[in-house]
């Protein structure tokens, strides 16, 4: 089965991070607005690629995952509370939370067809439970 190698996971993930970040630190581009709450959408969307790539990195470490991605997304909103261009909003961060809800199943589908194979457990604790 194709696995992706762990140190690639991990690394497109912090990659992946880094340049959300910035880019969220940087001014807004002039977007065309379908529907009024269209930020939102685009908010839940991120944070749902962002799980995925998290599960692949850390596959046994869902729940980590999660709250790790849920700090760095209230993280962003203070960051941008701070900017002159950009404002911190709790809905964005509640859009976040549910991108991370809906993605949750199928990251975990994911990581398990695709992600670094589980930890195993070390031979000595194979050893005391056989003793």
């Amino acid at each position: 089965m194709l696995r992706i190698p762990p140190a690639l996971s991990r690394g497109l993930f912090v990659f992946a991070l880094v340049a959300v970040f910035w880019l969220a630190l940087q001014p807004a581009p002039d977007v065309v607005q379908i529907v009024s709450w269209q930020d939102k959408i685009e908010h839940a969307v991120l944070f749902a690629v962002l799980m995925v790539l998290g599960s692949l990195a850390w596959p046994d470490r869902m729940l980590q995952v999660v709250l790790g991605l849920l700090a760095y997304g209230a993280a962003m909103e203070v960051a941008q509370s701070f900017t002159d261009y950009r404002f911190g909003d709790l809905w964005d961060w509640v859009a976040d939370a549910i991108g991370l809800l809906l993605a949750a199943i199928p990251a975990r589908l994911l990581a398990a067809r695709f992600g670094a194979p589980p930890a195993q457990a070390s031979s000595t604790a194979g050893a005391r439970n056989q003793a």
